[in-house]
């Protein structure tokens, strides 16, 4: 059976978090201090680059066919990609990779349980039992499914859910903003691993004003009881009344990282929201509520670990 690979640029999707800001009516403040070379836009956009998986040489003779399995076409639109037509237009175009192959051929049946199927460069669940949702978490809720202390937890969130999910990383109680949970265990680990540097976007209010200095410091590393730990990206966003909101990108998650890293250089920390988690933003979630991840978001988001 033949399979053919198909060139060309593939669109990227794109999102964003418009950083909040206070209210200080009828005052205005000094901002836009971006301490990382380069535009802030572009610092961002680096930092938070989903990855698509790359394009792989085609193996000369290798069959991906599944005699008794299930027609790719109805694996596709089972998985949302639209109807059978559709799907058979997505193969038919090249636009479908089956366990490293471009398929190209309408008549190929896959094992749905152990095929990996890309499309467009994205990872395709297959799995209908798997789920990753958005939360925004609130002030006060802790990041844990149980907590002795009989304070508000993630869990009493998700009560309407009926998979058993389990957070990925944390947040602690004074913080707020995105977390990720699934039932995916893989997706989880891949997620927590340092080793695929998953970037995380923080909006964060601390006292006092923000000099060079301090943004060159938290780039270069700051000593901590634990180790060294250092910031990706960091702009002012605006300062004012002697309290300063900045946007900071990093890939640490030691326990109250971001907190520690101002207090060290001097500027404790007021108010911490997370904004994005790797190619995945709050966008306009309510503080509380949930959204499960589209197909495409969550491509986005296997992608960046190499799934």
């Amino acid at each position: 059976m033949s399979n053919e690979r198909r060139g060309g640029s593939r669109r990227e999707s794109s999102g964003g978090q418009q950083p909040r800001r206070p209210d200080h009516s009828g005052q205005s403040g000094k901002g836009g201090k971006n301490f990382r070379g380069g535009s802030s836009a572009k610092s961002r956009a680096q930092a938070n680059a989903p990855r698509r998986r790359p394009a792989q040489p085609a193996e000369q003779g290798r069959d991906v066919h599944v005699d008794g399995g299930v027609r790719l076409q109805k694996v596709l639109a089972q998985a949302g990609l639209g109807s059978r037509r559709a799907s058979e237009e997505l193969i038919a175009n090249g636009r479908v990779e089956v366990d490293g192959q471009i398929v190209t051929e309408l008549g190929v049946r896959v094992d749905p349980a152990t095929a990996v199927i890309h499309v467009d460069g994205l990872r395709i669940q297959l799995d209908q039992t798997k789920v990753t949702i958005a939360l925004n978490k609130p002030l006060g809720v802790v990041s844990t499914m149980d907590d002795p202390k009989g304070r508000p937890t993630v869990a009493d969130l998700i009560k309407n859910r009926e998979e058993r999910l389990f957070h990925v990383g944390r947040l602690d109680a004074d913080s707020e903003g995105l977390l990720l949970l699934t039932n995916d265990g893989e997706l989880a680990n891949r997620l927590s691993h340092p080793k695929y540097k998953i970037a995380k976007t923080y909006l964060v209010t601390v006292e006092g004003e923000i000099y060079p200095r301090v943004g060159r410091e938290l780039l270069k590393g700051i000593e901590l009881d634990d180790g060294i730990a250092k910031m990706d990206a960091v702009q002012v966003i605006q300062q004012i009344d002697g309290f300063a909101m900045l946007e900071v990108v990093l890939h640490e998650g030691r326990n109250r990282i971001v907190r520690r890293m101002f207090q060290a250089v001097g500027h404790p920390v007021t108010r911490l929201v997370r904004t994005r988690i790797g190619p995945i933003p709050l966008g306009d979630l309510k503080s509380g509520r949930t959204r499960v991840l589209g197909r495409t978001e969550l491509g986005t988001l296997m992608g960046a670990v190499d799934l």
